[in-house]
């Protein structure tokens, strides 16, 4: 999966010239909480509410409230905003895309085309969102988690056999190795938990937990 998948496509951005009231008027008419800022199509910076929050006087400032007013009113987006920016191409897998945002320790990456115009962005909100749907969790139907002994060769395959001779269809696939056993866990298209259990448990699976999930809408 590449961030293209995931990202949001409608990107709503400031220009460095904009003045912060707009700029914040813009995230709240939009409910979002970051703004690239692009001049003559290229990201040249980024706003968050947190650059703005620190750019706002201290409450224990001397100034009145016609002096913050009259500074606010003269600062652009420009004057506050994060000139080093981290993006990311459309192409990208999703993995590079997290791990980028965990090495800088940020919670958005503007997406940029080859020629570095921005098509859209990406953020740990959408992360949520792809693991989500990833795990099948607004899918519903049967969860079923098995423990694995280690280096059990081809075992997603017999299992996905025993299902499909079963007319049972999987929806997703999650492994977690750990150190001297594996998780899967697996995502059934089926409200009959139960028999599915049964048939995994007749063929010598050690069942971890078997839960069925209804589908979010």
């Amino acid at each position: 999966m590449s961030v293209s998948d995931f990202m949001t496509k409608n990107l709503v951005v400031a220009q460095p010239e904009m003045k912060i009231f707009d700029a914040v008027d813009l995230m709240k008419k939009n409910n979002i909480h970051r703004l690239p800022v692009v001049r003559d199509e290229q990201v040249i910076g980024l706003i968050t509410e947190g650059t703005i929050q620190s750019a706002l006087p201290s409450k224990a400032t001397s100034l009145s409230v016609y002096e913050v007013n009259y500074l606010l009113n003269k600062t652009t987006v420009a004057d506050i905003m994060v000139k080093e920016v981290q993006t990311i191409e459309p192409e990208a897998s999703l993995e590079d895309g997290i791990f980028r945002m965990r090495q800088n320790n940020i919670g958005v990456l503007p997406v940029v085309d080859s020629n570095k115009n921005p098509v859209g962005i990406i953020t740990n909100n959408d992360i949520f969102d792809a693991f989500l749907k990833i795990t099948g969790y607004n899918d519903g139907g049967t969860r079923i988690q098995l423990r694995i002994p280690e280096d059990h060769k081809g075992i997603l395959a017999d299992i996905t056999k025993l299902l499909a001779e079963n007319d049972f269809s999987i929806l997703t696939v999650v492994v977690n190795r750990k150190e001297l056993e594996t998780i899967i866990e697996l995502q059934i298209e089926s409200r009959e938990t139960n028999q599915i259990k049964k048939i995994l448990e007749d063929a010598n699976y050690d069942i971890f937990e078997a839960t069925f999930i209804s589908k979010k809408v």
